[in-house]
């Protein structure tokens, strides 16, 4: 919620405002508080607003995460988990994970490091540019979730996002105070994350589903659902993708699930899921989607050949 004025002549009216999302489009809840308000009279009548707002809230059902499921959509949703086999990784293979992983995320978002550059970066101790400061940070990240017996928190994703940016971005380890949108190559806006006055009721209630419906769910379902809200809000100034997909596998190890990569040759089918996921609630794109990755990721850590 936030204050806005609106000047009269020489008067200035102050209001009460809470926006929400429906679906694709943003609904807002106005009170008027006064006209010419003193600091402290303007502090009691917004507490006093903040109340009647938060009751109209209740009674609209619109809290900005929030869709409800029967059972049976459940049931129908979790189906799609049986359709991987949990196969563990070895050491190897989790080697050939993380720098599948590094190359294909950073990649997505626009890095120019190769994929026989990553192997040598992750071994230099100390890294040349920002693109390299940004290979080995999301390496340490994959490590970092490997070994973590924490839950899901908002310092984790701050955690995360300053693992992948420290020394790279000035805003690492801090969520946006600016509006953000995405645009596709062309400059035309696919996407715009939650205003900056509403990022802090998305993130809380984003941590308050998690908890109450993390056993609900099953593993790749929540993985699924956590991830594609994670990237509807986009929390951070940058980096939203690549702290998006170390969350997926997080909620993955977290219970006993392997990890998975989403690979650079696949980014327009990825984007397309979280597209319909955004404007319809659709999660099922995300899932099918997913699977094929996971049994790519499988081969690719089993097949290739651990560099020297």
């Amino acid at each position: 919620m936030y204050i806005e004025k609106r000047k009269f002549g020489k008067s200035i009216k102050y209001y009460l405002v809470h926006s929400y999302r429906v679906k694709n489009k943003v609904e807002k809840i106005r009170r008027y508080l006064g006209t010419n308000l003193l600091k402290g009279e303007l502090e009691r009548k917004k507490q006093k607003a903040e109340k009647i707002i938060l009751e109209l809230l209740k009674e609209i059902n619109t809290k900005v995460f929030f869709f409800t499921l029967t059972k049976k959509q459940v049931e129908i949703l979790n189906k799609y988990d049986c359709k991987i086999d949990i196969i563990h990784l070895s050491r190897d293979e989790w080697e050939n994970f993380t720098e599948d992983f590094v190359y294909n995320t950073n990649a997505i978002e626009g890095s120019t490091v190769t994929e026989e550059e990553v192997s040598e970066i992750l071994h230099k101790k100390k890294p040349e540019n920002a693109e390299e400061i940004e290979t080995k940070g999301v390496a340490k990240a994959v490590k970092y979730l490997r070994k973590t017996k924490e839950d899901l928190s908002l310092s984790l994703l701050l955690k995360l996002h300053e693992f992948c940016f420290k020394g790279s971005k000035y805003f690492a380890g801090e969520f946006r105070n600016v509006n953000v949108v995405i645009r596709n190559s062309i400059g035309q806006i696919i996407h715009a994350g939650v205003q900056k006055e509403e990022l802090k009721d998305y993130l809380d209630d984003f941590i308050k589903w998690y908890k109450e419906n993390k056993n609900k769910f099953k593993p790749l379902v929540l993985a699924s659902i956590l991830h594609n809200q994670f990237e509807h809000v986009h929390p951070f100034q940058d980096g939203n993708g690549r702290v998006g997909r170390l969350l997926l596998n997080f909620i993955l190890l977290k219970n006993n699930y392997p990890p998975i990569n989403i690979m650079l040759e696949d980014r327009q089918e990825y984007y397309r899921t979280l597209q319909v996921y955004s404007k319809e609630d659709d999660l099922k794109p995300t899932l099918k989607f997913l699977i094929k990755q996971y049994k790519k990721t499988l081969k690719e850590v089993s097949t290739k050949k651990k560099k020297k």
